[in-house]
């Protein structure tokens, strides 16, 4: 019975790892293809992993609460029937395959045969490939010296080169680009918040051409961790360090960060760890906030006469599967909003120059769980009905709250809606969901006396807030739009039209 390593495959664009939250089977468990294996917390959401092999479970590598990485062991399977495809050794041959080389659908098989008796300081259930691998990467590693001296002698000329330019020129001028991982190290005494030295010590191996590719970049590669085999740093690593430099403390306009005061001298205190969710929620609100130039539109609509249609209508929608509530026909009403001004479902490419318009009507809602605010996407909005959007919205509430939700269904969105008038608040500023430009936060409605021109009578006003992009939607624009959206909750004949 051929003996299968089964790997953490891959989760999703730009997840590279999660935590474990449970492990699902154990020792002696019979697993089928597609039969959860693992639940586990990415940046984005928690996840089942379906296993893509079949057979019985011989060891379990993982447990709960440690990290593990895409291409990660995770189980040891004895494979059912024999049929998993075997490796023939063939030493210096042409089909000659790695002991870990990775399957279709993520699945690591060992090579069944061996050429060669295993080396007698190796464990018997160690694969001959795998000191092949080893051996042919050290073989890399030393063909890679010379280069990595002559690019390590390059760095520390630019490293001198550039302090010097620093004691002659101390303040930078605007518009200047900045290396943002040597910059700290140039005055350590004037920033008392400067970033952590780069671990001494040779970098992990790199080619030359990712070398310079980080000092393009600005990027110290020291501090870069490897994914690739025997910690071989790769182009990706060094855009992945990027993209979280600029999600975290160094986004553009962000304030460096600051060591927090020892707390525990006032008093008695506790530290948890963030969830993955709890800190890439941290960094994209952080990023979304210094990179765009936040307004916010407050408006009131009356739903008097909404709320005696929601209620007229709500048990025909419930058959449906879903509920009539202010979020579903708020979808619809957002959906016809921004048919009527484009530039509300628009991306802003600035080292191009350009507006992006989605000609489509994907529209986000914010959810909150006990995760986390977790934000499904609604597709074609503009083309369903209102009772469908009812269900769908269900659907997708329910699926954010159970953990759920797939990459696919919290990307793609064109605008947000948040509401939290389930919880209270008269009005708040929502934060825009970069990329988007912006996002309609929906409060707590209340009777309020309006005057009718001849007396004053209990209405029912629903507080909107409109925050916005205002690089690319004027204060007017705005102020359109979210009276458009007020019309139609009052009229709600209009989305006919």
């Amino acid at each position: 019975m051929p003996t299968t390593d089964f790997k953490l495959p891959e989760l999703g664009e730009n997840v590279t790892a999660g935590d474990v939250v449970r492990v699902l089977v154990k020792p002696g468990d019979g697993i089928a293809k597609d039969q959860p294996v693992l639940e586990l917390e990415t940046d984005k959401a928690t996840i089942e992993v379906p296993s893509s092999v079949s057979g019985t479970v011989k060891d379990v590598k993982v447990k709960t609460g440690e990290k593990v990485k895409v291409g990660q062991s995770i189980l040891t399977v004895d494979e059912d029937g024999g049929d998993a495809p075997k490796a023939e050794a063939k030493p210096g041959g042409p089909d000659a395959q790695p002991a870990d080389a990775v399957a279709e659908g993520g699945v690591s098989q060992k090579a069944t045969t061996e050429s060669k008796p295993a080396r007698a300081e190796a464990k018997p259930s160690e694969p001959r490939e795998e000191e092949k691998e080893e051996e042919k990467d050290e073989d890399e590693d030393q063909e890679e010296e010379q280069d990595e001296d002559e690019d390590q002698d390059q760095e520390e000329d630019q490293d001198q080169e550039e302090e010097q330019e620093q004691e002659a020129a101390p303040r930078q001028k605007r518009g200047e680009v900045v290396d943002i991982s040597r910059a700290p190290r140039a005055a350590p005494a004037a920033t008392p918040a400067a970033a952590p030295e780069a671990p001494a010590g040779p970098a992990a191996p790199a080619a030359p051409s990712v070398r310079r590719i980080a000092r393009e970049l600005g990027v110290d590669i020291r501090r870069v961790h490897g994914s690739g085999a025997a910690g071989r740093i790769t182009v990706d690593d060094v855009q992945a360090f990027v993209r979280e430099a600029m999600a975290g403390d160094a986004a553009p306009g962000a304030p460096a960060s600051r060591q927090l005061p020892d707390f525990s001298k006032w008093g008695k205190i506790e530290r948890k760890p963030m969830s993955n969710i709890r800190r890439k929620t941290s960094e994209h609100l952080g990023y979304a906030w210094n990179v765009i130039p936040h307004v916010t539109q407050h408006d009131k609509a009356d739903i008097t006469g909404f709320e005696a249609l929601r209620k007229q209508y709500g048990a025909q929608v419930e058959k449906s599967g879903g509920k009539l509530t202010v979020t579903a026909v708020a979808l619809k009403i957002l959906a016809g909003a921004i048919r009527k001004s484009p530039q509300f479902a628009s991306s802003i490419d600035p080292s191009r120059g350009e507006l992006v318009y989605k000609k489509y009507a994907h529209i986000a809602v914010a959810v909150d769980t006990d995760r986390g605010l977790l934000v499904p996407v609604i597709r074609d909005v503009d083309a369903k009905g209102i009772i469908e959007l009812a269900a769908d919205l269900a659907k997708a509430s329910e699926k954010a709250r159970a953990g759920k939700l797939s990459f696919d269904e919290m990307s793609g969105g064109v605008m947000t809606i948040t509401n939290l008038g389930g919880i209270g608040g008269t009005s708040f500023t929502p934060i825009v969901n970069w990329p988007e430009v912006a996002i309609l936060g929906i409060s707590r409605g209340s009777y309020e006396p309006v005057f009718d021109d001849t007396e004053f009578r209990p209405r029912l006003m629903l507080p909107l807030s409109l925050s916005y992009d205002h690089r690319v939607i004027d204060g007017a624009d705005a102020a359109r739009f979210l009276r458009w959206v007020a019309e139609a909750f009052e009229q709600p004949f209009v989305l006919a039209l």
